[in-house]
């Protein structure tokens, strides 16, 4: 009857996180949300036995690293390349149009923050590292958990038994502004900008530290798959 209603608690709680934090319509109060959270941390503390990897309550982090860990990424982690004029785009989009004349563009915004790995083995984030020279990066997978927006379980029905996606951790603006306004007010320096303010939260060593700065991540290529992967980008 206690795994029922800790797998019923979290199923919820998992819907209602991405109304409001994926898809920003959110069905019921935070005091409604958060009433649910406490009594699932309840359980899992009365009955530990009950844990999973996958719970919300690892959310809120708690975990204390004395340094992280190297891993190799599967897949190498290049670094994305500046272009300044209309000149050095249509350099770039000839150069592509040589090597695969029938390819096709797909154009999407840069958003300024700190690329990471996400590993899933059948459905379950496993492993988050940072791009690091490329070929290997830091494990920050405590860190990556607080995000709110990464799921810690695919939805979908049969996930691949393999999934390594790219994405940038960043730092809203309204957070940036809200967390500067606080160090303000408590003597401490405030943060350039919200790059700095991200890659400096992301590799805190107390992930509680991380999770109360509220990042995001926006997932925009597939590294590996070992099911089939989509023929085109937008797919």
């Amino acid at each position: 009857e206690i795994q029922k209603r800790i797998a019923e608690l979290r199923e919820t709680l998992s819907y209602h996180a991405k109304r409001y934090y994926v898809d920003d319509d959110p069905e019921i109060s935070d005091y409604e949300y958060d009433a649910m959270f406490a009594r699932l941390k309840k359980l899992e503390s009365e009955y530990p036995q009950l844990a999973s990897l996958t719970s919300m309550t690892h959310r809120v982090g708690g975990a204390v690293a004395e340094r992280f860990e190297k891993v190799r990424h599967r897949e190498t982690m290049g670094s994305l390349t500046d272009v300044f004029s209309t000149e050095e785009v249509n350099d770039f989009c000839g150069k592509v149009k040589n090597a695969y004349p029938q390819a096709d563009f797909v154009t999407e915004a840069k958003i300024d923050g700190l690329s990471v790995s996400l590993t899933y083995e059948n459905g379950v984030f496993v492993l988050g590292a940072t791009r690091g020279d490329g070929e290997y990066g830091e494990d920050v997978t405590a860190n990556l958990k607080t995000v709110r927006n990464i799921p810690l379980k695919l939805s979908t029905p049969n996930p691949p038994e393999l999934l390594v996606v790219r994405g940038e951790v960043y730092m809203p603006k309204a957070v940036f502004a809200s967390l500067n306004k606080q160090r303000e007010e408590e003597g401490l320096s405030v943060f350039a900008n919200p790059r700095n303010a991200a890659a400096g939260s992301l590799r805190q060593l107390d992930s509680r530290v991380c999770a109360s700065r509220k990042l995001d991540i926006f997932v925009f290529n597939l590294q590996f798959s070992s099911d089939d992967i989509p023929e085109t980008h937008r797919e």
